[in-house]
């Protein structure tokens, strides 16, 4: 038996309040008006998809050794590298090189549950697989897509042992239908007429595939418990289970009052928001469009309820902070030229060679453990720390990502250039050892304080532009 084994997600903490983008934009566009309504998630400054994804997968494996996976998938749209593997990023992040197969997937909408297919494929021959799935999309300013769209990320762990929701089927149609398209020289989407997209596209390909993987899989339509279906267009959801024999109270809600539509990993999201609460027995139906429609078929067992507790989306989506600055939105998805001032020129050129020699450092926070005396450092040095020790190449790899931390001392700095300022950095520590100096991030002036208790998390640190757009990459601390 094969199927999902694990689930987890992210939201960044930021919501941009859509009444607050309406009021800016409304001299120029009153018909935005409709849609000003809740708020989408806004990805941080230092957020992008890889990041995204890592707090997805680290959310999902939950205490599970991440070296046992063999098999890392993730999609996107908007892959921060067009030439370097983003997924090699991620598993370097989660501490796991060696004997992992990763590979980037997009193109399309629904890369996500393209993804997850080969994802499937691959753990039926018994390997530990995950998929991530993450998108940042930028949208024209005083757009209806600015709107609808949000940030977020999902992963899920596949396998064959203790599968909490078991595969029943898959089926793909793959055909060039264009509801939309981003060129490669354009940061924003270009939509078609949405009468057209619906009446033409979603009506005339998706309802055959569905009855057509139904009878594949053994099913009726009244057997589905649950129907997933991102759209843009909130009533093509419903016209597509009418039109394939599923029950409208099954179709699930697309979160687009509280979190909006995140790209080709909403399906997945979807996924992780129906299995929260799904029960054994249920069927879930999942439907990825985007030049042609991938379907998936699930059915939950008795194994999730013995599934360790996680964030989850609903826990992330818990965790959140109105965001009314509009010129804020803006400014963090570089639509703003601010005057960063002098302090912003310095040399981010990266050392490459250095990159690959401390990769596990910097991207998997892994530090040292003396096998002498049990210190525990950061960074992993030639000599023990222990001033009773100072042992000789005695420290083994202590991986730190997963340790709460606290705030030794800190510093608001309204000198140096921050997109965000005033720039919180300071020194945290761990309980069980170890500190050095990080950035903070997520963080309110209030929640900065001597003992704050704080969380270690995958961010950017910065973007080489001069250089081709080189992102690096560190951990920062945020209040846990």
């Amino acid at each position: 038996m094969v199927g999902i084994t694990a689930f987890g997600a992210y939201v960044p903490r930021l919501r941009l309040n859509r009444q607050a983008v309406y009021e800016a934009n409304k001299w120029f566009a009153p018909g935005l008006r409709g849609q000003a309504k809740g708020e989408r998630s806004m990805a941080n400054w230092d957020e992008d998809s890889i990041t995204m994804a890592v707090e997805a997968a680290r959310d999902c494996l939950n205490g599970t050794d991440p070296k046992s996976l063999k098999n890392l998938y993730f999609a996107s749209t908007t892959h921060p590298f067009k030439d370097r593997q983003n997924a090699a990023v991620i598993g370097t992040a989660l501490t796991v090189e060696q004997g992992l197969m990763a590979a980037d997937i997009g193109g399309s909408q629904k890369a996500g549950t393209s993804a997850l297919i080969a994802g499937l494929n691959a753990a039926g021959s018994g390997a530990a697989t995950m998929v991530a799935a993450a998108d940042k999309r930028l949208a024209r300013v005083a757009s209806a897509t600015e709107l609808q769209y949000g940030d977020g990320a999902a992963a899920l762990m596949l396998g064959t042992d203790n599968v909490i929701a078991k595969l029943l089927g898959t089926r793909s149609v793959s055909m060039d239908f264009v509801d939309h398209f981003r060129g490669d020289e354009s940061d924003f989407d270009y939509g078609w007429e949405e009468r057209w997209i619906r009446d033409e596209g979603y009506a005339k390909i998706v309802p055959p595939a569905i009855k057509d993987a139904l009878q594949a899989f053994g099913l009726k339509g009244a057997d589905i418990t649950h129907f997933i279906m991102p759209s843009l267009m909130g009533a093509v959801p419903k016209q597509m289970a009418k039109m394939s024999g599923i029950a409208e109270t099954a179709v699930r809600d697309l979160l687009n009052a509280t979190l909006g539509d995140t790209g080709s990993a909403h399906a997945l999201v979807m996924l992780v928001d129906a299995l929260e609460t799904a029960k054994p027995g249920d069927k879930i139906l999942v439907v990825g469009f985007g030049q042609g429609v991938d379907i998936i078929a699930l059915e939950v067992t008795a194994e999730i309820g013995k599934l360790s507790k996680r964030l989850g989306l609903s826990g992330w989506l818990a965790r959140r902070k109105e965001e009314k600055n509009y010129l804020k939105f803006l400014a963090f998805n570089e639509m703003l030229p601010l005057d960063k001032g002098m302090r912003a020129e310095f040399d981010k050129k990266t050392a490459l060679s250095v990159l690959w020699r401390k990769r596990d450092m910097i991207y998997g926070l892994v530090g040292g453990k003396c096998r002498v005396c049990g210190t525990i450092q950061f960074p992993r040095a030639q000599i023990c720390v222990n001033p009773n020790c100072h042992a000789m190449d005695s420290q083994d790899d202590y991986p730190m990502a997963g340790l709460e931390a606290s705030i030794m001392s800190f510093t608001a700095d309204s000198l140096t250039y921050s997109p965000e300022p005033p720039a919180y950095y300071g020194m945290i520590t761990f309980p069980e050892g170890g500190r050095f100096t990080a950035d903070f991030t997520d963080c309110d002036k209030e929640q900065v304080k001597v003992g704050t208790k704080m969380r270690m998390t995958f961010r950017i640190r910065d973007n080489d532009t001069m250089r081709g757009g080189f992102k690096r990459y560190f951990w920062k601390a945020a209040p846990a």
